[in-house]
This record gives structure tokens, sequence and C-alpha cells, in this order.
């Protein structure tokens, strides 16, 4: 849950955004996206790719249309087989602010 002050009056944000960890590399977005419709809207889906070989990653995003249909779709589909493999959903956690690494300067 994310809180938000917007015109001084807080304002509460739901997380309808889940993890899918675990995915078949042979699954598909409509697939992914059939899949979490048993549980109710889906308004987004998406499974990450790598930059440079454009090979899927293992693991997905699916935005829900509401709290109780993501919490249905975790109850739901969490441990679930899918293609062989047992996948994992949870709330998406917010990507981490500032870069990643880099190091600094060698010598």
């Amino acid at each position: 849950m994310t809180l938000l002050v917007h015109n001084f009056f807080p304002v509460f944000r739901m997380n309808n955004k889940l993890f899918v960890g675990n995915l078949s590399f042979k699954l598909s977005e409509a697939e992914l996206e059939s899949m979490f419709g048993e549980f109710g809207t889906v308004v987004s889906c998406s499974i990450p790719t790598d930059r440079e070989t454009g090979r899927k990653r293992g693991f997905a995003f699916v935005e829900m249309g509401s709290q109780a249909e993501a919490e249905a779709a975790i109850k739901g589909l969490n441990g679930r087989d899918c293609e062989g493999r047992q996948i994992a959903v949870s709330i998406a956690q917010p990507k981490p602010k500032g870069g990643g690494g880099g190091g600094g300067r060698r010598y």
C-alpha cells in the first residue's frame, strides 16, 4: 500500500500489480493473461526479456483490476504447477530508486 498526499489529504493506493516468478520460458503473455483472468480483470501483463538475447527472463508482472482480484489470484495461483514449474505469485515490490552499481573511478 502506498501513501500519497494530494491537496493535504492522504490518499491510499492499493497495489494490484503482481510479481510472478519461476515461469516456463515457453509461456506466452496470452497464456499468462488467460490464467490470471480466472480471478478477475487483467489490466496489464508483461514478461520481460533479456536486452541482448531477447530470451524471456522467467518472471512476469500482472496487474489486476482490484485489490480483491489480486489477492484472489495470489491465493489461487501461488504454488500452482504451470508447464512443469511451481510458480510463485506475490505483490510486486516497487523498483528501488537510485542507480545500481557503477563502481566509481578507477585509477
